[in-house]
Protein backbone atom coordinates (compact mmCIF):
# COMPACT_ATOMS: atom_id res chain seq x y z
CA UNK A 1 0.00 0.00 0.00
CA UNK A 2 1.23 3.06 -1.34
CA UNK A 3 1.96 6.32 1.07
CA UNK A 4 1.61 9.81 1.39
CA UNK A 5 3.64 12.68 2.39
CA UNK A 6 2.07 16.15 3.65
CA UNK A 7 4.39 19.35 4.60
CA UNK A 8 3.56 23.09 4.90
CA UNK A 9 6.06 25.66 4.70
CA UNK A 10 5.08 29.40 5.70
CA UNK A 11 6.73 31.91 3.43
CA UNK A 12 7.58 35.45 4.13
CA UNK A 13 6.95 36.36 0.19
CA UNK A 14 4.13 37.00 -2.43
CA UNK A 15 2.18 34.01 -3.98
CA UNK A 16 3.55 35.36 -7.52
CA UNK A 17 7.59 35.11 -6.39
CA UNK A 18 6.77 31.57 -5.19
CA UNK A 19 4.97 30.28 -7.64
CA UNK A 20 7.82 31.76 -9.98
CA UNK A 21 10.51 29.74 -8.02
CA UNK A 22 8.34 26.55 -8.47
CA UNK A 23 8.12 26.75 -12.24
CA UNK A 24 11.23 28.89 -13.60
CA UNK A 25 14.14 26.29 -14.60
CA UNK A 26 16.99 28.89 -13.53
CA UNK A 27 15.27 29.60 -10.26
CA UNK A 28 14.16 25.71 -9.53
CA UNK A 29 18.54 25.09 -10.16
CA UNK A 30 19.15 27.43 -7.16
CA UNK A 31 17.44 25.61 -4.50
CA UNK A 32 16.88 21.89 -5.99
CA UNK A 33 20.39 20.16 -5.31
CA UNK A 34 21.80 16.89 -4.65
CA UNK A 35 21.19 16.30 -1.33
CA UNK A 36 24.78 14.53 -0.40
CA UNK A 37 26.99 17.15 -2.75
CA UNK A 38 24.82 20.17 -2.52
CA UNK A 39 25.84 20.40 -6.38
CA UNK A 40 22.83 22.11 -8.10
CA UNK A 41 20.63 19.92 -10.40
CA UNK A 42 20.02 21.06 -13.90
CA UNK A 43 16.44 20.82 -15.35
CA UNK A 44 14.56 21.67 -18.05
CA UNK A 45 11.28 22.11 -16.02
CA UNK A 46 8.54 24.31 -18.15
CA UNK A 47 4.90 24.66 -16.48
CA UNK A 48 2.74 23.29 -19.36
CA UNK A 49 0.67 20.70 -19.14
CA UNK A 50 1.95 17.30 -20.31
CA UNK A 51 5.50 18.72 -20.60
CA UNK A 52 8.31 15.99 -19.93
CA UNK A 53 11.21 17.16 -17.99
CA UNK A 54 14.63 15.86 -15.97
CA UNK A 55 16.48 17.45 -13.02
CA UNK A 56 20.06 15.50 -13.53
CA UNK A 57 22.76 15.70 -11.22
CA UNK A 58 26.02 13.20 -10.82
CA UNK A 59 25.58 9.64 -10.22
CA UNK A 60 26.58 7.59 -7.46
CA UNK A 61 26.67 3.66 -7.04
CA UNK A 62 23.12 3.72 -5.33
CA UNK A 63 21.36 6.39 -8.03
CA UNK A 64 21.65 7.56 -11.93
CA UNK A 65 21.19 11.01 -10.81
CA UNK A 66 18.12 11.41 -13.10
CA UNK A 67 14.91 12.50 -11.43
CA UNK A 68 12.21 12.62 -14.69
CA UNK A 69 8.69 14.00 -14.49
CA UNK A 70 5.46 15.11 -16.19
CA UNK A 71 3.43 18.05 -15.40
CA UNK A 72 0.06 17.05 -14.75
CA UNK A 73 -1.97 20.57 -13.66
CA UNK A 74 -0.74 23.66 -13.74
CA UNK A 75 -3.51 26.61 -12.18
CA UNK A 76 -1.15 29.51 -12.02
CA UNK A 77 -0.52 31.06 -9.17
CA UNK A 78 -1.95 28.37 -6.71
CA UNK A 79 -1.31 25.09 -7.99
CA UNK A 80 1.32 22.84 -9.46
CA UNK A 81 0.91 18.88 -9.86
CA UNK A 82 3.61 16.77 -11.76
CA UNK A 83 4.86 12.96 -11.93
CA UNK A 84 8.40 12.25 -9.80
CA UNK A 85 9.69 9.78 -10.83
CA UNK A 86 13.56 8.68 -9.74
CA UNK A 87 15.00 4.85 -8.64
CA UNK A 88 12.16 3.26 -9.69
CA UNK A 89 9.35 4.91 -7.90
CA UNK A 90 6.93 6.78 -9.66
CA UNK A 91 5.32 9.51 -7.21
CA UNK A 92 2.41 12.06 -7.76
CA UNK A 93 3.81 15.51 -6.19
CA UNK A 94 1.00 18.76 -6.06
CA UNK A 95 1.95 21.93 -4.43
CA UNK A 96 -0.59 24.23 -3.32
CA UNK A 97 0.13 28.07 -2.35
CA UNK A 98 -2.22 30.07 -0.41
CA UNK A 99 -2.13 33.67 0.36
CA UNK A 100 -2.27 33.88 4.26
CA UNK A 101 -1.98 37.81 4.59
CA UNK A 102 0.69 40.14 5.92
CA UNK A 103 2.93 38.82 3.39
CA UNK A 104 2.38 35.62 4.34
CA UNK A 105 2.09 32.42 2.14
CA UNK A 106 1.84 28.97 2.75
CA UNK A 107 3.29 26.39 0.49
CA UNK A 108 1.44 23.36 0.81
CA UNK A 109 3.11 20.27 -0.38
CA UNK A 110 1.63 16.15 -1.24
CA UNK A 111 3.56 13.27 -2.39
CA UNK A 112 1.40 10.35 -3.19
CA UNK A 113 3.08 6.87 -4.17
CA UNK A 114 5.74 6.38 -1.81
CA UNK A 115 6.62 2.61 -1.35
CA UNK A 116 7.68 2.27 2.09
CA UNK A 117 7.96 4.37 5.44
CA UNK A 118 11.30 4.79 5.08
CA UNK A 119 10.98 6.57 1.68
CA UNK A 120 8.71 8.53 3.40
CA UNK A 121 11.26 9.80 6.11
CA UNK A 122 13.74 10.28 3.31
CA UNK A 123 11.65 12.58 1.08
CA UNK A 124 10.85 14.23 4.63
CA UNK A 125 14.25 15.01 5.04
CA UNK A 126 14.94 15.90 1.28
CA UNK A 127 12.76 18.38 1.12
CA UNK A 128 12.73 20.04 4.31
CA UNK A 129 16.44 20.63 3.19
CA UNK A 130 15.27 21.93 -0.76
CA UNK A 131 12.64 24.02 1.29
CA UNK A 132 15.49 25.89 3.52
CA UNK A 133 17.20 26.90 0.20
CA UNK A 134 13.95 27.67 -1.56
CA UNK A 135 13.30 30.17 1.66
CA UNK A 136 16.64 31.65 1.08
CA UNK A 137 15.77 32.15 -2.50
CA UNK A 138 12.26 34.17 -2.14
CA UNK A 139 13.43 36.18 1.18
Amino acid sequence: MSQTLTMDFPFSTTVEQLWSALTDSKKLAKWVANIHTGEPMDNDFEPVVGRRFQFRTTPNQWWDGVISGEVLVVEEPTKLSYTWTSAMEEHTIVWTLQELGGGKVNLHLEQTGISTSQAVEGARFGWGKWLAELEKLVA
